[in-house]
């Protein structure tokens, strides 16, 4: 039996990833700030799947908040064979010279440096073991850039540089490394960007229909069910109506 760590797993790509691989027969770490969801979340994991499931609440952005979740893992939980880090946001929609600071701190934080904390301390245990997978959720901001989303883009350029800097120095351990760059999808990514305004969140979207958690833990679930001998390297996945980061089709 398989064991995987989800970072970010409260709401949205995160607790749906959670859901699909323990449909899939793993045993289940679920992280993120929020402990009410995470409990809600492992009691739903452990009734439908029977599946053994571990909580951590701390804050990827703390190096040491990391380091001590990870050594406090009981013994059953600490052979990690996938680890999926999604937890990120963005932060603010203000053109760079309008921008705050504040949010800067967030989005690099979260995005870059949390994905680089929890990645360090996981990949030890599996190049001991000489195997493991390891899966970005990125963005198509990592791909292009778009207006009054520099910072933001540029920290999903960095996940991308990373997945692929992870993919050269771990081939040799057996360990595969792969990324999913989402468009457009609903979920509260957009409430937490406009800082709590549903109205503008929810416009964000209207006039066509935006991906969901669902279709990306889909995208999971085919990555991590390939053959051995297969790495699915990168994915990017967008709405129908979502030709790049700025050209959508709106009813």
């Amino acid at each position: 039996m398989k064991t995987a760590l989800i970072t970010g797993a409260t709401s949205g790509f995160g607790r749906a990833i959670a859901l699909r691989l323990a449909a899939l027969g793993y045993h289940i770490i679920i992280t993120g700030r929020r402990n009410e969801h995470l409990q809600e979340l492992k009691n739903v994991l452990v009734d439908e799947f029977s599946v053994d499931v571990h909580t951590l609440c701390f804050d990827v952005r703390n190096n040491n908040a990391c380091t001590i979740a990870i050594q406090s893992l009981p013994e059953n939980f600490k052979n990690i064979d996938l680890l999926v880090n999604n937890a990120g946001l963005a932060a603010g929609t203000s053109p760079f010279q309008e921008s705050d600071l504040n949010d800067y701190d967030q989005m690099i934080d979260t995005n870059v440096k949390g994905l680089l904390y929890m990645t360090k301390l996981i990949v030890p245990g599996m190049i001991e073991k000489q195997s493991g997978h390891i899966i970005n959720i990125s963005s198509i901001a990592g791909i292009e850039v778009y207006p009054n989303g520099s910072v933001y883009c540029a920290s999903k350029h960095a996940v991308n540089a990373i997945t692929k800097g992870l993919r050269i120095d771990l081939v040799k351990y057996g360990i595969k490394v792969s990324s999913i760059s989402p468009g457009m999808a609903e979920t509260e990514f957009s409430v937490v960007r406009y800082h709590g305004d549903e109205e503008k969140a929810k416009a964000v979207y209207a006039g066509f229909t935006p991906l969901n958690a669902d279709d990306i833990a889909d995208t999971v679930e085919f990555i991590v069910t390939r053959p051995d001998h297969v790495s699915i390297n990168d994915i990017q996945i967008n709405p129908s109506q979502q030709a790049n980061t700025y050209i959508t089709h709106r009813n």
